[in-house]
């Protein structure tokens, strides 16, 4: 009986998505997997016969992944962007389909370096590839690196220590080498020679950064043990989002957040308490609700970093202009607020539309997503011993920001954020543990304080101290470390991604011009 090999395909193509699906952060998390997640997918770019062919089989490939992924995105954007059913489930299709091209251009660039390139460098060349796609989705069209395939190794901090020179595409670089390599081991058509060669230009690459990782922690646990530190409070208030901005509502909420803070600060003297994003559910331009807040900051004598909506207005004799802001403000006590950060990152259709000067059409969403105006990342804000890097909501998963914040003069990273609208999905997992990786490649302790979870604490290796749980109330006090040193990764930026990149086309570029006895067929 001969077999289907449509119904062989389709196995692995689907073997692949589940064993990556699996592995990754919100799901099982079950980080072994990652080492061989991606050998089914790349047998079956193997064994294909056109360049069409592995272009439809990534770009399937991605659209089962991320609609496994990013399915979150339909109660988002109804529930924060104010969208319908029936704008909402094309938008999910629209961003899962746009994310797919990434895997369809990985499977044809694989595809002709398996069958066309130099193979010797297959676990290289796909690796390269791999992390230069990563890093064009992390910028292109705003930018949305969600759940990057380095980011499974969240759980394992000890894995972790080379992002302070690579960032997490270091990780991913390794994982899609290692099963590039267990690949051409399982694959027959590669002689026993290109197999012995392609384990030792592994062992030859992994080697030293398993080395470098084992020192690196060592030395950086020694400068922890060493470092200043500060006391801060973190307050994890539960709002519902549907009551949230409701005025009947907004009182009881900055009280709910005096209380837990009031209780995680008792006995203790802080250097500072930390509240979500918006916490405080209305503008505090002289807020009669800004009492509360205002009575405790000055009878604790707490410096108090709390979310809030912001706006400022510009006048002229030709037009009155209001701008408005998803802020991080500061308030000292006796002084109000004296400093603050408005996000810079803001999310497409959420905070903001894209393009909407030359799509007209979209002007409709506006009035729903919100028309937010962008930041800048300045001086960090200063809290007695501490100097803090605000990330707001998604910009935690932006690693260039973190970086930023370092490179401005940070001792401490901070991420304010509402995850609420994600309701009890995949989503705030995710969310925690890509921040993760921010404390790993700038080497700062970060805190982070949710909505509705998860808030909790992190340390410059990448150890997650103390977390809360999703929806419930949580308030806690803890004594972080502030280091001061800037790692490779701050000091030079994204090099290590593009590089990888530029060397990927290259090899593309050489598969192409390379007669070998043969032609790929369209």
């Amino acid at each position: 009986m001969r077999s289907d090999p449509f119904l062989i395909r389709g196995s692995l193509l689907i073997s692949s998505v589940l064993l990556t699906w699996l592995a990754l952060p919100g799901n099982f998390s079950f980080w072994p997997l990652l080492v061989i997640c991606l050998v089914p997918l790349f047998g079956l770019l193997h064994d294909l016969s056109s360049i069409a062919k592995a272009l439809f089989s990534g770009f399937v490939a991605g659209i089962f992944f991320y609609l496994l992924q990013l399915y979150w995105i339909v109660p988002v954007l109804q529930t924060y962007g104010g969208l319908g059913w029936y704008l909402a489930v094309p938008a999910l299709l629209l961003l899962v389909c746009y994310m797919s091209f990434y895997p369809a251009i990985f499977a044809v660039g694989f595809h002709l370096m398996d069958s066309r390139g130099p193979r010797l460098m297959l676990p290289f060349a796909a690796a390269s590839l791999w992390v230069g796609l990563d890093w064009v989705r992390s910028w292109m069209i705003s930018g949305f690196p969600w759940m990057d395939i380095g980011y499974g190794l969240w759980t394992q901090p000890r894995l972790l220590q080379i992002a302070d020179l690579v960032g997490h595409h270091g990780l991913t670089f390794f994982i899609v080498m290692i099963n590039a390599t267990l690949f051409m081991v399982v694959q027959r058509s590669y002689r026993n020679l290109e197999r012995a060669v392609g384990v030792i230009l592994l062992a030859c690459i992994c080697m030293p950064s398993v080395w470098y990782s084992v020192d690196r922690w060592e030395k950086v646990e020694k400068l922890v043990d060493a470092a200043p530190v500060a006391l801060v409070g973190v307050a994890q208030g539960n709002v519902e989002q549907t009551r949230k901005w409701s005025p009947e509502e907004r009182l009881r909420t900055v009280k709910d957040y005096v209380r837990l803070s009031t209780a995680a600060t008792a006995g203790q003297d802080p250097s500072l308490i930390v509240w979500p994003e918006t916490a405080l559910p209305f503008y505090p331009r002289a807020d009669e609700l800004l009492e509360p807040v205002s009575e405790f900051v000055d009878f604790s004598g707490t410096v108090l970093l709390t979310g809030a909506p912001w706006f400022e207005a510009e006048h002229s004799r030709t037009h009155h202009l209001m701008r408005y802001y998803n802020g991080a403000l500061l308030m000292e006590p006796g002084a109000g607020f004296s400093f603050g950060y408005f996000k810079s990152h803001l999310v497409p259709f959420g905070e903001y539309v894209p393009l909407k000067k030359y799509l007209p059409f979209l002007a409709p969403l506006v009035e729903a997503a919100g028309d937010f105006t962008p930041g800048t990342i300045d001086a960090p804000l200063l809290a007695g011993p501490i100097k803090a890097g605000i990330l707001i909501c998604f910009e935690s998963i932006f690693p260039d920001l973190g970086r930023a914040w370092v490179e401005a003069g940070a001792n401490l990273l901070v991420n304010l954020t509402n995850d609420a609208w994600y309701g009890k999905s995949s989503a705030p997992y995710q969310s925690w543990a890509m921040t993760v990786f921010r404390s790993v490649e700038t080497r700062r302790s970060l805190v982070r304080s949710a909505n509705t979870g998860i808030s909790g604490f992190i340390d410059p290796l990448g150890q997650v101290q103390r977390q809360s749980g999703l929806f419930v109330e949580w308030a806690e006090s803890m004594e972080i470390s502030l280091l001061s040193t800037e790692t490779f990764f701050v000091r030079t930026g994204y090099r290590f991604a593009p590089i990888c990149g530029a060397a990927a086309v290259v090899i593309i570029i050489f598969s192409l011009l390379r007669r070998n006895g043969g032609s790929d067929r369209w």
